[in-house]
């Protein structure tokens, strides 16, 4: 239970957090006069302000508190694979897959990955696939919610479902107005409010180590031995290397592959500033994947993962921390910071996948065009529709894993979006680097990766896809590397030297 003065605190700032989020919005609301200004924006940022919003995108409630909790569980082992492999992957594909990704979005005038995709080959039936697809992308936005609701529902002593409602109406009610204009802004505080958390939360075991890294070490292995141990059978996520290793090097690859992240770099209206916005978001991302140490603290504080003889959620591990441990003028930073970490990605989530939804499965079915100012104003009245029946999806399938999860709700997550960027990956990959790329090819990856991921999942192939709660990145890689093997085939198989077809 939070103290009053933490309670009271924590309200007085939320007060103050929401109504400069809203000054930004409405800010961005009056250049907002069309879904394409939604989508990409209106206004000339500088690259270090986008490369602190691909940072805030990039790392979310997840990396903040959701992960923290299976390093509280599993060890050193979860920070191996969340904190050092997965984000060398990211960093890699960011570096790779960015410029040549701008570059094409900007010359078909992209607003969503799956126009990108539908226009690069030429397709409309294949965007259309990628926009129902990217529905599930909705569980993020569950794990994102269950995070946030966590949070502040330890802080200010409130039942979940309150905090839940309250904070979907408040975030997709701001999110029908101010798109990718005050997102930007808004992005931008939340990374130097994460910034502060992030180096506050890595400060916060400091003593800890009065006793040096292997006096930290042995208090961990007084709790488990298996905390220290660099794999751990006994967990579900990190039981050996090719999970460790192989499996979230092929996933940091491949998580790239998101709207809310590739389709950053098309708020940047100059080439030159490339460079600068992918230094700013590397140095920031890699502070932030640090975070998850804090896990390693919070076992300590809580060596039976109770509090007051109650048990905790593993999604509520780093809430019960923050709560416990810090004085209440730290305390309400950190949780504004963790607040910040959710609503990064959650504001990007939401102008993505409601732009996603409007512009590439309503207005091609329904048959709206965008040639006159009456009908761009429709969308953006559409769009603000589909982002309510989104709100009212969010709290239902948030309710459920709040009240049962399997493990964590991250498990959910990773589950949905980890199949969503297997199958974006060889599009993306071959459109890109790739000229005359037979149709085909990309399309019967998609598919391949998709059937394979929920196959492992759901059938439980393989010995690791066996217990009870099921790694999603056993199941991603498998599809990715399934994925890569049809698109390569057939794209030695079938490739024409005839420019790409036109859409039909």
């Amino acid at each position: 239970m939070a103290s009053p003065e933490m309670v009271t605190a924590t309200a007085v700032l939320l007060a103050l957090y929401a109504a400069l989020i809203l000054f930004f919005v409405i800010r961005g609301a009056l250049r907002t006069t069309s879904i394409s200004d939604y989508a990409v924006g209106s206004i000339h940022f500088s690259p270090f302000v986008v490369g602190l919003s691909l940072a805030a995108s990039i790392t979310s409630a997840a990396t903040f508190i959701i992960n923290p909790g299976f390093i509280a569980l599993y060890g050193v082992s979860g920070i191996l694979a969340l904190a050092v492999v997965l984000p060398t992957g990211l960093i890699i594909s960011l570096v790779v897959l960015t410029k040549s990704f701008r570059k094409y979005g900007q010359s078909v005038k992209a607003l969503t990955m799956a126009q990108w995709i539908g226009t690069r080959y030429g397709s409309k039936g294949f965007a259309l696939f990628f926009a129902f697809l990217s529905l599930l992308l909705l569980t993020f936005i569950v794990l994102i919610c269950v995070g946030m609701t966590k949070v502040l529902s330890s802080a200010l002593n409130i039942r979940e479902m309150y905090v839940l409602i309250g904070l979907v109406v408040f975030v997709f009610g701001y999110m029908m107005f101010g798109g990718a204009n005050s997102m930007v802004y808004t992005n931008t505080i939340q990374a130097v409010l994460m910034l502060i958390v992030a180096f506050v939360l890595l400060g916060s075991g400091f003593e800890h180590f009065r006793e040096g890294v292997h006096g930290f070490l042995d208090k961990l292995a007084a709790i488990d031995p298996m905390l220290v141990k660099a794999t751990n059978p006994q967990s579900p996520l990190f039981r050996d290397w090719f999970e460790i290793l192989f499996c979230n090097f092929v996933v940091g690859i491949a998580i790239v592959c998101q709207p809310h992240i590739l389709t950053k770099s098309l708020l940047l209206k100059n080439e030159s500033d490339v460079n600068k916005y992918l230094l700013t978001g590397i140095i920031v991302e890699v502070i932030f994947f640090a975070v998850v140490i804090a896990g390693l603290y919070a076992r300590l504080s809580f060596p039976d993962l109770t509090v007051n003889g109650q048990k905790i959620n593993m999604d509520g591990i780093i809430p019960a921390y923050v709560v416990a441990e810090f004085p209440v003028y730290v305390g309400v930073v950190v949780i504004m910071g963790l607040l910040s970490a959710g609503l990064s990605t959650l504001e990007g989530l939401i102008q993505s996948l409601s732009t996603t939804i409007t512009n590439d499965i309503i207005a091609p079915l329904s048959g709206i065009k965008t040639d006159t100012p009456q009908k761009a104003s429709q969308l953006v009245f559409i769009n603000k529709v589909v982002i309510v029946l989104l709100a009212v999806t969010a709290i239902l399938l948030t309710r459920q894993q709040l009240l049962h999860p399997n493990l964590s709700v991250g498990i959910f997550a990773q589950n949905g979006v980890y199949a969503f960027f297997s199958a974006a990956f060889m599009p993306v990959l071959l459109g890109v680097f790739f000229k005359n790329v037979p149709r085909i090819a990309p399309i019967a990856a998609a598919v391949t990766a998709v059937i394979v991921h929920f196959s492992v999942y759901y059938i439980g192939i393989t010995p690791y896809m066996q217990g009870a709660v099921r790694n999603p990145a056993i199941a991603a890689t498998l599809a990715i590397l399934s994925s890569a093997a049809v698109g390569i085939v057939l794209l030695l198989l079938f490739r024409k030297t005839n420019e790409q077809p036109a859409v039909k």
